[in-house]
């Protein structure tokens, strides 16, 4: 596993995305864990994760900028309980293809009320936990 240090973030591709987003690029450098990311000095819209060994979304410093996060194919378990404080303006978490199990597991994501995206593709979520989401999605259309 490789440490995210800020020479590795300063050496990382950094862009403007299609959005036109500035777009920092972490791509398949098999990172253990999210840490040191206050080495960008808040100067990205966009983080992409991909392709490496992350197991909990969490260790953000406060980044006011960052909107999206790229997070496919990693082994994403377990989500941080302080992601809204540190950053207040995400709007996209792509997890697509990780090791959520259940739906309790990305709880603390309801703390996140800036969130109008989220990708939960090819997660393995338990039957009960995909009818009680069906159930819950259908209630919110009642009135009470």
């Amino acid at each position: 596993m490789v440490k995210l240090t800020a020479e590795l973030i300063q050496m990382s591709p950094q862009f403007i995305n299609p959005v036109k987003d500035r777009q920092l690029n972490l791509r398949g450098y098999k990172i253990g864990q999210i840490e040191n990311l206050g080495a960008t000095l808040d100067q990205f819209d966009c983080i992409d994760f991909s392709d490496n060994d992350i197991r909990k979304l969490d260790g953000f410093p406060q980044l006011k900028r960052l909107q999206t996060i790229i997070i496919n194919n990693n082994r994403v378990c377990r989500i941080g309980e302080n992601l809204q404080e540190c950053l207040p303006h995400l709007g996209t978490i792509i997890l697509t293809n990780n090791h959520i199990q259940e739906l309790g597991d990305i709880d603390p994501l309801s703390t996140v009320k800036t969130l109008t995206t989220l990708s939960l593709l090819k997660i393995l979520l338990l039957l009960k936990d995909i009818i009680d989401c069906i159930l819950f999605t259908s209630c919110l259309n009642l009135d009470f």
